[in-house]
């Protein structure tokens, strides 16, 4: 799953800052690439023992010129060119699909707001109009994600899941007869019809807010939408055959033109030197190897690798968050302020006159007021201080 390290990073600079970074494993291009890089060191080795010890003469001759050969040809590929626009490309849909990812926050604050009501009536309509987004939610994550695929293989285990109802699966599974498309559309259709219900209840009472929580909806379906389209529309198979080939016959090629040829024979005009660990040679295929890495990983972010989204836990989130803003208890909205400032906030110094603290603060005698009494309150006395001010 995603590995966070943010907090490694939280007030770091200077020399030296990612360090620390460097020596992780879990998420590490050491991790991606060490299998990559150990079959290029074995390759190489292999090869470089074979010409040193087995050869006959006449054959290390014929060897020589193939690794001239391999070494004056291999840079003729474009890797970095075809490498770096693939990952470019791969980057930007990975960080598309992240924007695409379904939030219900905003609902449930709307929800909560305008769906008024404490009989269980309306508590029932606005958890209903949340549970239906969030199984279209679910639905969408187990079409994507094979981890919530594994979690819930079937309608049934969203049911005990409270996902859904027995009669609201029997709904679905009557629409599976009839068409083969996915039906995270239902969902929201159903909440939408509620809204309207609740509309038609007197429980909206205005259809601006009929609109805003409607608007969301169909936000919540589009955003669900965008993911099944990412998961169903990739880069073409061909791009990414081509980089796959490119990466890996500069990686063959360069097992053979980085062999250290017999200096005596005058192969090459500058000095060479034996180094027996083809270093440089090494960090070319890592850092090729690595980039190659990273753009599969980013391809498909929908599985159980270290970089890719965490919709489990994301799952639960959404239910509780939807929870916790549609039903706040009474304890969690704050009452209006009362009293003088010094016995609501710690004294600051300063020189502040009462009439201030009268402007921002409720009266103390005074009774906690309600939101429209409250605007009201403030607006009055705006008024009378821009009156001062004119005069």
């Amino acid at each position: 799953m995603t590995v966070i390290y943010t907090d490694k990073l939280a007030s770091r600079g200077g020399f030296g800052s990612f360090w620390k970074l460097l020596s992780r494993w879990r998420g590490s291009v050491y991790k991606m690439v060490w299998q990559d890089m150990l079959a290029y060191i074995i390759l190489y080795y292999a090869i470089s023992f074979i010409y040193r010890f087995a050869l006959p003469e006449d054959y290390k001759r014929d060897f020589e010129s193939f690794v001239i050969h391999c070494a004056r040809f291999r840079n003729l590929i474009p890797v970095s060119f075809v490498l770096g626009f693939f990952v470019s490309l791969v980057v930007n849909r990975w960080w598309g699909t992240y924007q695409c990812l379904p939030w219900p926050d905003t609902l449930s604050i709307l929800v909560s707001t305008h769906l008024k009501g404490e009989d269980s009536a309306a508590k029932e309509i606005r958890g209903t109009i949340l549970r239906y987004v969030n199984l279209t939610i679910a639905l969408t994550f187990a079409m994507v994600s094979p981890v919530v695929k594994k979690m819930y293989p079937s309608p049934q285990h969203f049911v005990n899941a409270g996902y859904m109802t027995v009669s609201e699966m029997e709904i679905l599974d009557e629409l599976e007869k009839k068409t083969t498309q996915h039906k995270t559309w239902v969902p929201i259709m159903w909440a939408c019809r509620l809204v309207d219900k609740a509309r038609d209840e007197g429980r909206l009472k205005n259809p601006l807010a009929q609109k805003m929580i409607t608007d969301e909806l169909l936000r919540v379906r589009g955003s669900c939408g965008g993911l099944l389209g990412y998961n169903t529309y990739t880069i073409p198979l061909v791009y990414t055959q081509v980089v796959t080939i490119a990466v890996y016959s500069f990686f063959l090629f360069s097992v053979i033109g980085e062999q250290f040829l017999d200096p005596t024979k005058g192969y090459f005009q500058e000095a060479s030197v034996d180094l027996y660990v083809p270093i440089f040679a090494i960090l070319q295929l890592f850092f090729y190897i690595g980039w190659l890495k990273v753009a599969e990983a980013l391809l498909n972010p929908f599985g159980a690798d270290d970089h890719d989204f965490e919709f489990l836990p994301l799952l639960e989130r959404h239910t509780e968050i939807s929870r916790m803003l549609t039903e706040p208890t009474p304890n969690e909205l704050p009452a209006l302020l009362q009293g003088k400032k010094e016995e609501l906030t710690t004294p600051v110094e300063g020189d502040e006159d009462e009439e201030s603290q009268d402007f921002f603060l409720v009266k103390p005698d005074s009774p906690v007021r309600t939101l429209s009494s409250s605007v009201t309150y403030v607006t009055c006395q705006m008024n009378e201080i821009n009156m001062q001010n004119d005069v």
